[in-house]
């Protein structure tokens, strides 16, 4: 137990999107005492009951990182580079399984873990599946791949150490205002100028068939994972909300068009984007993204007491505004975009809070 019987609380990839917020609401809860933010670069950031450290999970001794911790939550990924899987298989699943085996070897009592959406199987777009839907990902991109195969090594984990409360977090895509720069550059690229993301200056967009996806505020999905770390439970948790969003839901959004376009064509485009380099999303996730099944959560409802405080309207404007301001955090992977942002600091005059 931490310090004054509190739970000392060791979080691996503190400084990216989940990360920072879940350090943010671990840092709220009073049976917290100590909470150990770790990442591969270093940070400003400063937030309360927090002291950061830097460790590559792919070459540090985490043993000693995690000695003494009450909860490790792993959140640490990679999602570039798409043009080269064995850099990201290294950190993401090698890195994963020792940070894994350290935990086991320190007797760390849980381990906090967070999947994804993408570690299932295809399934359908019109009803929502349980964490009973298999989990075997879509063989066609790194991301689901590396995804899947970590949910099967879990299941190995957990037979040869029952005395670890191990979960499982499953959430749908996570968005807040503070981490749309970085996504930008995650998956539209750099060249993108995110202060055009606004109101009647996007035409059209496009709708595919069966291009339909769940989002939820990364500060909802942060406080499903910090009642994973309180309560006593442990298996996997979906994590999501409702309605599902697809092209017609954006383009009312964006005052826009909404275009029909074959799934054939919208493939063909992100696989030329991708092979110039232009686009950084693979052609394999958005085939990733046309399988995906919808998310039940009840079981998080009902376990962890968890409801959404966002709707995904509310996300979806929080990340929008976030897009125009260029918005970010001190630290590597949140840095934000500085002219656009005082661009839109100039522009409006006002200053935005991290929401």
């Amino acid at each position: 137990m931490g310090t004054d019987s509190k739970l000392r609380v060791v979080v691996i990839g503190a400084t990216g999107n989940v990360g920072t917020s879940v350090v943010e609401a671990l840092g709220e809860e009073s049976a917290i005492g100590e909470i150990v933010g770790a990442a591969r670069r270093p940070t400003d950031l400063v937030r309360p009951k927090t002291r950061f450290v830097v460790a590559d999970t792919t070459t540090d001794d985490l043993r000693t990182i995690v000695r003494g911790a009450d909860v490790v939550v792993h959140l640490a990924w990679l999602f570039q580079p798409t043009h080269r899987p064995e850099v990201t298989w290294d950190n993401n699943v090698l890195g994963a399984i020792r940070l894994f085996e350290a935990v086991a070897a320190e007797q760390v009592p849980a381990l906090v873990y967070t999947s994804s959406l993408a570690a299932y199987s295809p399934g359908p777009s019109d009803r929502a599946v349980s964490e009973e839907w298999p989990t075997h990902g879509w063989p066609g991109a790194a991301y689901p791949r590396e995804k899947a195969y970590l949910e099967r090594w879990l299941d190995a984990f957990e037979l040869r150490h029952p005395d670890t409360r191990v979960v499982r977090m499953r959430p749908c895509f996570l968005f807040k205002r503070r981490s749309a720069t970085e996504q930008r550059r995650l998956f539209a690229g750099p060249l993108v100028p995110g202060s055009l993301v606004r109101r009647g200056l996007i035409p059209a967009v496009p709708m595919a068939d069966g291009l339909i996806a769940q989002v939820l505020h990364t500060s909802d999905a942060a406080a499903a994972i910090v009642q994973a770390v309180l309560r006593p439970v442990q298996g996997a948790f979906n994590l999501a909300t409702t309605p599902a969003i697809d092209g017609r839901y954006l383009a009312e959004l964006l005052g826009a068009r909404p275009i029909p376009i074959p799934r054939r064509a919208l493939r063909l485009a992100t696989s030329a984007a991708w092979h110039l380099r232009v686009l950084p999303a693979s052609p394999g996730l958005l085939d990733t993204v046309l399988a995906l099944p919808l998310l039940d959560s009840t079981r998080a409802e009902t376990e962890l007491d968890w409801r959404p405080r966002f709707t995904p309207r509310e996300t979806l404007e929080t990340l929008l505004g976030g897009l125009r301001s260029g918005a970010g955090l001190p630290t590597a992977p949140l840095a934000g975009d500085s002219v656009s942002r005082r661009l839109h600091e100039l522009s409006t005059g006002t200053g935005q809070r991290d929401d």
